[in-house]
């Protein structure tokens, strides 16, 4: 008989990185602007690096006092654009202020959705903040929209997408999902960046519609991994398998990998390479990169850029 887990490793073994030609069922104006991104700008092979400086708002300027200089959007347009990245990710008020000095040499993702963390995240719910025609309007590429998976208020969150999603496809503009496991429930069933957690908002983002979706590499708590519901607490998979099992999730989704907060340089390429060894279209690293001094950031930046050109 076979089990659940030799069921699973079966599919790891099949799972692998999404590319354009596959995604057959895209509209023109989505794969006009995924094929610019994917190999016109940044690595130029398929995959995606981005730049996202979302953290202002989603942080505060807290996150700046490690390089006072980042609080300059203008650092993040140089970095992006003198490294070569695949987009740059802002909220509307930095794009309308900051994107026209740069119109043309780097993509824009518009970030149509947030929230302070001020809040707790146990009713965690991101409001608009742009629309899909101020996405146009200004030029972009794709959107980003954060969706919280398992948060008490994911019915309005869901709803709302939806209505993203439905202008996403008349202006044809891709839609990236920021993928966030949050709230109590999930906390009680693994924690957020659980496999259990990363996995099932993989699949959450395929299922509603999302083109790309943004997620964390999965990490289960030793501690917690028997809270995971069903066969989850009993897979024992090794941190490239995790990779794997998420990747096949999200079936025609593409993957970017998020760099989360940051890391030494080695850790950092060391979980870049993981992550495309294991099938990931792209990453999306921000405090990584742009905590650093421009010199420093732009190497770190090419070093990433140069190891994906091999994939």
């Amino acid at each position: 008989m076979v089990t659940t887990i030799e069921r699973t490793m079966k599919t790891l073994i099949t799972a692998k990185r999404v590319t354009l030609d596959e995604m057959d069922h895209l509209s023109i104006g989505k794969k006009t602007r995924l094929h610019r991104m994917l190999y016109e700008y940044g690595p130029k092979n398929g995959t995606l690096l981005f730049l996202p400086i979302d953290q202002g708002l989603e942080h505060g300027p807290v996150d700046f006092f490690e390089n006072p200089d980042a609080a300059d959007p203008d650092f993040q347009c140089r970095l992006a654009v003198e490294a070569g990245y695949s987009g740059i990710v802002f909220h509307f008020g930095v794009a309308e202020k900051y994107m026209k000095k740069y119109a043309g040499q780097i993509p824009l993702v518009l970030k149509i959705n947030g929230k302070t963390t001020i809040p707790s995240d146990t009713q965690a719910f991101s409001t608009l903040t742009g629309t899909v025609e101020d996405a146009v309007r200004l030029g972009a590429d794709a959107i980003g929209y954060t969706l919280y998976v398992g948060s008490p208020a994911q019915d309005q969150d869901i709803e709302q997408f939806t209505q993203v999603r439905i202008e996403a496809e008349r202006y044809g503009i891709p839609v990236i999902m920021w993928a966030y496991p949050r709230g109590e429930a999930i906390e009680k069933k693994g924690g957020r960046d659980s496999l259990y957690a990363i996995d099932y908002a993989a699949r959450v983002a395929c299922e509603l519609g999302a083109d790309i979706v943004k997620i964390n590499i999965p990490h289960t708590d030793p501690n917690k991994k028997s809270d995971q519901p069903g066969e989850y607490k009993n897979l024992d998979l090794s941190y490239e398998d995790s990779i794997r099992k998420v990747v096949h999730s999200a079936g025609k989704t593409m993957v970017l990998f998020s760099g989360g907060s940051k890391v030494n340089d080695a850790d950092l390429i060391a979980k870049a390479k993981a992550a495309m060894e294991c099938g990931a279209t792209g990453l999306i690293f921000g405090r990584n990169m742009w905590q650093r001094p421009m010199e420093n950031a732009l190497a770190i930046s090419r070093e990433v850029k140069q190891m994906m050109e091999q994939f």
